[in-house]
């Protein structure tokens, strides 16, 4: 089957701002190269019709980064993003715009994402009138009928996004992205600043969406709680690399590589003698500079001397199961 989007070892740069010390050198007409955050590196991931995939890593990791690539939002420095098998860079311009709007994204902040400027009606309602989707007569039904399927009322679209509370607001974001009729969402931390009860009434409306429109989801978070709780198939991100890719309960219950059992181990768990892993150690690396090997060998508890020279490869473990480690999960139990 045909892959909704899929990613064929894309990377994603940025030049950073030089140091005090480079912009000296520069000045005393000393050429050094500019630094480089190497934020997504030689990731493939695919994502199918239907599917909730979780994207889940420390913060820094590269997963805002890689969400935006998905979006479209950010073009890959390398490799290519597919769209129904066909290169979305190198589709005809009417065909990109129209895939542009096949994926939308809901933001973690939605007071940001919201123009303080502009009524609900006007926030929600402006992009498929732009897009031909709807004639402006339409427009005020068609909002309605949107927030209604967000559970808001129809007296919210004379409003400004300042009136409304963080989960409102949240809900306007939803409303806002489904408005151009995507087949994909993808969800940057999208109930990280929303309270715990908010946060699970949010989450469930995603649940509701996805079975009543057939939608599909990339769903970004560090909170493992809420990616167990939404997610069909998991992809753990470390460094600008994906690690580990397993389907959800196999993920959950048999994690094969070391940063996966490490972030496991800080999930609160109610469980009453459930077996606890160990913590995980340090702090992430700089992108700027990462490590030579296995990007996570200076915190792993299981390192050999492999890990510190040779990059691991991701490899199949079988059931659609991959990951990037050179030892087994035998080794670490």
């Amino acid at each position: 089957m045909t892959a909704l989007v899929a990613l064929e070892t894309v990377s994603k740069e940025f030049g950073g701002s030089p140091s005090l010390a480079a912009r000296i050198a520069r000045l005393l007409g000393e050429r050094r190269p500019p630094a480089t955050v190497r934020a997504v590196t030689a990731v493939d991931l695919a994502v199918a019709a239907g599917e909730v995939v979780g994207l889940v890593g420390e913060s820094g990791c590269g997963k805002s980064t890689l969400a935006r690539v998905v979006a479209g939002l950010y073009a890959p420095s390398a490799g290519r993003m597919l769209r129904g098998g066909r290169d979305f860079a190198a589709l005809p311009a009417p065909e990109r715009r129209a895939e542009r709007l096949a994926v939308q994204m809901v933001f973690q902040d939605a007071t940001a994402a919201l123009n303080p400027r502009l009524t609900v009606l006007d926030s929600v309602g402006e992009a498929p009138v732009a897009h031909g989707l709807v004639r402006r007569q339409e427009k005020r039904d068609y909002v309605a009928d949107l927030l209604a399927r967000v559970s808001l009322g129809a007296d919210a679209m004379g409003r400004y996004p300042h009136q409304f509370s963080g989960g409102q607001r949240a809900r306007i974001g939803i409303a806002r992205a489904l408005a151009v009729r995507p087949r994909m969402l993808v969800l940057d931390e999208s109930v990280a600043a929303l309270d715990v009860s908010i946060q699970a009434q949010v989450l469930n409306l995603f649940l509701d969406l996805r079975r009543d429109l057939g939608l599909t989801y990339l769903f970004v978070s560090h909170d493992l709680g809420v990616i167990a709780h939404v997610a069909t198939r998991v992809a753990v991100m470390y460094l600008g690399r994906i690690v580990e890719e397993a389907p959800a309960e196999a993920l959950f219950s048999t994690p094969a590589h070391p940063y996966t059992i490490s972030l496991l181990a800080q999930t609160p768990r109610l469980e009453p003698g459930r077996r606890r892993y160990r913590g995980l150690p340090g702090e992430p690396p700089s992108p700027l500079a990462p490590p030579s090997g296995c990007a996570f060998h200076p915190r792993c508890l299981h390192v050999i001397d492999r890990c510190r020279v040779e990059r691991p490869e991701p490899r199949s473990l079988g059931d659609g199961r991959r990951v990037a480690c050179h030892r087994d999960r035998a080794d670490f139990f």
